[in-house]
C-alpha cells in the first residue's frame, strides 16, 4: 500500500479512499446558519447528508484502461481514458470539484475521496492535463 490513503485492489488498479471534508462541514454549517437563515440551512443539511451518503456508498477506481465508478461494491459506470479530452481539480488549496470531458460528456464530481491520490491517479493514467 502507497503512502497516501487507497486500497489496491490489484497490481493497476487504485480505490481512492473517502473524504468526508466537504459533506461535513456543509452539515456543520448548516448547523451554525439554522438560527439566522433557517430555510438555507434545512437546504445546506440536505445537501450535506446526501453527500455524506455517496461519500460512504460510491468509490472510484482508476484501472489500466479508465475509471470506474462503483456504488455498494456494484460497478455503475466505465470511463476509458482514450474518451478523455481534459480534466482539472478546481479551487487547489481546498479540492471540492473534480472536472474531467470525454468525447461526449462533461463530468463535475464533488471531493467525496482523497484529492491527493486522485492527483497522483490522474497524472499517471492521463499526464495530459489542460488546467
Amino acid at each position: 500500500m502507497s503512502t497516501v490513503q487507497s486500497s489496491e485492489v490489484d497490481q493497476s488498479t487504485i480505490e481512492l479512499a473517502p473524504n468526508y471534508t466537504i459533506p461535513l462541514v456543509l452539515i456543520g454549517g448548516s448547523l451554525l446558519l439554522l438560527p439566522f437563515l433557517p430555510i438555507l440551512s434545512i437546504v445546506l443539511s440536505l445537501f450535506g447528508l446526501f453527500l455524506l451518503i455517496q461519500t460512504v456508498t460510491v468509490r472510484l477506481q482508476f484501472t489500466g484502461t479508465g475509471l470506474d465508478v462503483y456504488r455498494s461494491g456494484n460497478l455503475i459506470r466505465g470511463f476509458p481514458y482514450q474518451d478523455w479530452q481534459n480534466w482539472r481539480i478546481f479551487w487547489e488549496p481546498l479540492p471540492i470539484l473534480f472536472y474531467f470531458k470525454e468525447v461526449k460528456s462533461i463530468h463535475f464530481l464533488p471531493i467525496i475521496f482523497d484529492p491527493k491520490t486522485l492527483r497522483a491517479c490522474l497524472e499517471k493514467h492521463y499526464p495530459l492535463n489542460v488546467g
